[in-house]
């Protein structure tokens, strides 16, 4: 089955977010992950401390496990941190 991974998330550092984002896109296609939304978000019902989400699609939740735990992806993450404060999610 499909699973997705959510991001929500608030910029810290436009500029390190922009450049996590870029290395991230990366780590993804060995595990067949690929972004189906990412940006600002429009809440219709409720309150968010987050103004932004992405949703990574992968093709089962073993594929986006192994990606989070990679080794490239947790390289990263002190770059993640450090741009954005954020939340994810597997679903």
């Amino acid at each position: 089955m499909k699973t997705l991974v959510t991001v929500d998330l608030n910029p810290i550092d436009k500029t390190t977010m922009a450049e996590y984002s870029q290395l991230a896109s990366k780590t993804l296609e060995t595990y067949g992950g690929h972004f189906i939304a990412k940006g600002p978000i429009e809440n219709l019902h409720g309150e968010t401390p987050y103004a932004m989400k992405a949703v990574i699609e992968f093709p089962d939740k073993q594929s986006a496990k192994n990606w989070y735990s990679s080794e490239a992806y947790q390289a990263i993450i002190p770059l993640r941190n450090k741009g954005m404060d954020s939340q994810f999610q597997l679903v």
